[in-house]
């Protein structure tokens, strides 16, 4: 056997233990074979198997032995790791510790179980959800005008409250034993989407109690006594729900909060009772200025040991449930970032007696894990929400929009540079109902934390994408306002969505790989754990365990990079099988790139959050790649899907490459970064995004009525009212279908000067005369031309009508004023 031969099985040899992620003892065995395999075959005689016994020996019982690899080995790395370790504040441990990991941790960790995503079954609307969103959610759409909502009243209609009210919207996380409705986390997410296509602010009113609010709140930690007192008044709509989080100097940071209540003796309703002084000054509460309960969340101190722990003063954040009335409690103020109820709460030495903390004292400082968890889960559900009902809408109506309007003879539709926009809003489209119903259906099987604020912050930010896409193909129409603009209220929806139940620059650049490499990572998080607690045992096999790990990451990255992938398995066959082979692929790239990441950079990567939010956009887009693979296969495969399947796929796959590609360029080690490329990227990078071809064929199908576009706009709210604003361009849109083939005739006769007549009326009668048309088709084309014209048309306003919306709100702003 020649050296070149040996070198060449030793690379293989090497390679096929780290690609299959051989145990120790396998690699172990596997050098004192090659070893003797090669003094055997006179490659390096006997001297030098003696000469690397001597070499090789040492070190292979070292690591072979546990007590040894102890004491010599993991112990000196044990000291250094807990040098460098970073201190971590209760707030952060317990943000880490809150919710559960899901999906994503599959997709982090490098070897998907691809069986696991096509077994899960995703949540299906029951009987009654159905029902409630056919009828009273229909319904109660019906009765709202939100050009009316937004510019007139400054709120719902008083019966739009009472419909809501009664009909138990406000309840609809509320379990049935407690009067609620008991829907799922699907259902919710469905109703406050339809409720958005009509009504961004009855949506944002809806959503806000089945999010973070004090139902949720009471069912997973009050006291029996707290949830038989609250909770039929909450499902009833009696008792209308706040919470109070943010404030002037704390918004994303709630571990800062200013607010703070101190535990003492005092008097209450009559007697005097161990209790609480509460001092607060919320702001952005939703529903606050309607609010009959308020949520409070506070740093609770207890002085004089009150609580029977002398040695523990400050307890940390705590949350407690208060009546909006109770004495000396100021509410009822409103901000205006549209028309839905937010406004301030303020209160200097509230006294209320230690029961009102929800879950009662034994929860003191419990608050902050109380928070995440709810939030979190409200995350997945809320935005997303709002998020895909702009986006549905958008699709339908965009799609209509550009079939009936015409520019140089054309149907809009058919430009290419409309269609680039008009493929992107139904890709994202589909990418966006993939993720709504994954992510929905994730929350009614556990509480993902990292999952959520995926949602929260992509969704938010392709809502951004999508209604300024409508708007531009829209133009003029989209810009002006009124009761016939139906993208208005979305647009200007945009920034609230944005900001609220975490700012999205905040999500994207700490919270989605901050929280996903330490929870989703196999080992980082219990060699944390294990380094806090001195323990040197635990931390012996973590820390082998992890090298192990990153090796056989390290091995399948570049090998599927080599190979393009084809070594990967995918659970499918047919169109999706590559897409499967290539999200295995960047999935292991992402685990050896973060290992790689947060080994030279530790504690120092909190501060990097460009380098840390790249990596957060790759676990984003493998999440969503392959919740749109699982979309795709339930739905059953179908041919009308695959052109959007490939879209997203190949948007997403650039946006993989993308990310990584910034964050090797930025990498503080030059040397690292060139290398991590190499391992990532052997032959290049391959994805480009969308072709032309996908542009055109989706831009040709969002003008088209199908099965396909019904389902992907399904259970929003299109008016039956032709005089509706979305009613009507649905109308016209259904009508041009009907006549477009004998409209297209009289344009073109038209356009070739074969009728005479200078408006349409009379050279419809042209038409007719000179037997283009038969009478009835030209009564045909002149019902449409007439709805044709309707639809293009906006809103114009009398100057008194302007002038009296004018003085209301001179007005309202005075009377506000004067309440100040």
């Amino acid at each position: 056997m020649s050296i070149l031969v040996a070198l060449v099985i030793a690379i293989a040899a090497v390679w096929a233990l780290a690609y299959t992620g051989a145990a120790l003892a396998v690699w172990s065995a596997a050098v004192v074979v090659y070893f003797v395999g090669l003094a055997v075959t006179g490659v390096i005689g006997w001297l030098g198997l003696l000469i690397a016994a001597i070499v090789l020996v040492p070190p292979l019982v070292l690591f072979n032995t546990p007590g040894l690899r102890k004491r010599y080995a993991t112990k000196p790395i044990f000291a250094k790791f807990k040098s460098v370790l970073p201190p971590m504040s209760d707030t952060e441990r317990e943000a880490l510790e809150a919710g559960s990991t899901w999906w994503e941790t599959e997709m982090f960790r490098g070897k998907p179980d691809w069986q696991y995503l096509l077994d899960f079954r995703r949540t299906q609307l029951s009987e009654d959800e159905r029902s409630f969103l056919d009828n009273e959610t229909e319904t109660l759409c019906s009765m709202l005008d939100e050009w009316e909502i937004l510019n007139e009243r400054h709120d719902i209609p008083p019966e739009g409250w009472d419909y809501i009210r009664r009909n138990k919207f406000f309840a609809m996380l509320i379990p049935k034993e407690h009067g609620g409705l008991g829907f799922s986390a699907l259902a919710q997410s469905t109703v406050v989407a339809k409720i958005a296509s009509r009504s961004l602010t009855t949506a944002v009113t809806v959503m806000v109690p089945n999010s973070l609010g004090p139902g949720e709140l009471l069912i997973h930690y009050g006291t029996k006594e707290q949830q038989a007192k609250w909770l039929p008044g909450l499902a009833d709509g009696s008792e209308i729900p706040c919470f109070g989080l943010t404030g002037p100097e704390v918004g994303s940071d709630a571990g800062a909060l200013p607010d703070y209540g101190i535990v003492c003796k005092g008097e209450y309703q009559g007697e005097e009772v161990l209790g609480m002084k509460l001092t607060f000054s919320k702001r952005w509460i939703t529903l606050a200025p309607v609010a009959t309960v308020i949520g409070l969340a506070f740093r609770l101190h207890d002085p004089e040991g009150l609580l029977g722990d002398p040695d523990k003063t400050d307890y940390g954040i705590t949350c407690a449930l208060i009546s909006a009335d109770e004495p000396g409690v100021e509410i009822g103020k409103r901000h205006y970032p549209g028309a839905f109820m937010n406004g301030p709460i303020y209160g200097k030495d509230i006294f209320v007696p230690l029961d009102a903390i929800i879950g009662g004292p034994e929860k003191a400082g419990g608050g902050w894990r109380m928070l995440v968890e709810c939030l979190s889960a409200g995350r997945g559900i809320s935005l997303p929400a709002l998020s895909s009902a702009a986006a549905k809408m958008s699709y339908r109506m965009t799609g209509a929009w550009t079939r009936i309007r015409r520019q140089f003879k054309l149907p809009v539709g058919k430009f290419e540079g409309v269609q680039e926009a008009t493929a992107r809003i139904s890709g994202l489209n589909y990418k966006m109902e993939a993720a709504r119903v994954m992510t929905a259906s994730g929350v009614d099987k556990c509480t993902p934390s990292v999952v959520t604020a995926m949602a929260k912050y992509h969704m938010t930010e392709w809502m951004r994408v999508i209604v300024n896409d409508a708007m531009d193909v829209h133009g003029g129409r989209g810009i002006q306002q009124g009761p016939r603009n139906y993208l208005a209220s979305s647009y200007q929806s945009i920034p609230i969505a944005i900001t609220v139940e975490g700012a999205n620059i905040l999500t994207r650049s700490l919270m989605i790989f901050g929280q996903g490499a330490i929870r989703c990572h196999p080992y980082i998080f219990p060699e944390m754990e294990a380094a806090r607690e001195d323990n040197l045992d635990d931390f012996d096999d973590l820390l082998w365990s992890h090298v192990g790990y990153s090796v056989n990451r390290a091995a399948r990255a570049f090998t599927f990079g080599l190979t393009g992938a084809i070594t990967a398995k995918a659970p499918v066959s047919g169109v999706a099988a590559p897409y499967y082979r290539q999200l295995e692929r960047f999935s292991s790239a992402l685990a050896i790139s973060s290992d790689i990441t947060m080994g030279l950079l530790g504690g120092e990567l909190k501060r990097k959050e460009l380098l840390s939010a790249r990596l957060g956009d790759v676990l984003s887009e493998l999440y969503f790649a392959s919740a749109t693979l699982k979309y795709f296969y339930d739905e059953g495969e179908k041919e009308e899907d695959v052109d959007h399947l490939h879209y997203v796929m190949a948007e997403s796959l650039a946006k993989i490459e993308k990310a990584f590609d910034g964050f090797f360029r930025n990498f503080p080690n030059g040397l690292v970064g060139s290398a991590m490329r190499f391992l990532v990227f052997p032959t290049g990078m391959a994805h480009k995004g969308p072709s032309d071809r996908l542009i055109n064929a989706l831009g040709d199908a969002i003008m088209e009525p199908s099965a396909f576009r019904d389902r992907l706009s399904a259970d929003i709210y299109v008016g039956r009212d032709p005089e509706s604003a979305t009613g009507r361009i649905e109308a016209t849109f259904n009508k041009l279908i009907e006549v477009e083939p004998i409209y297209d005739t009289f344009f073109k006769a038209v356009a070739k000067g074969e009728v005479d007549g200078l408006d349409t009326e009379a050279r419809l009668r042209s038409a007719v005369e000179k037997q283009i048309l038969t009478q009835e088709q030209a009564d045909h084309v002149a019902e449409y031309d007439r709805m044709r014209y309707d639809a293009i048309l906006t809103d114009a306003f009398t100057k008194d009508y302007l002038a009296d919306m004018a003085h209301k709100r001179h007005e309202d702003h005075r009377n506000e004023s004067r309440v100040a």
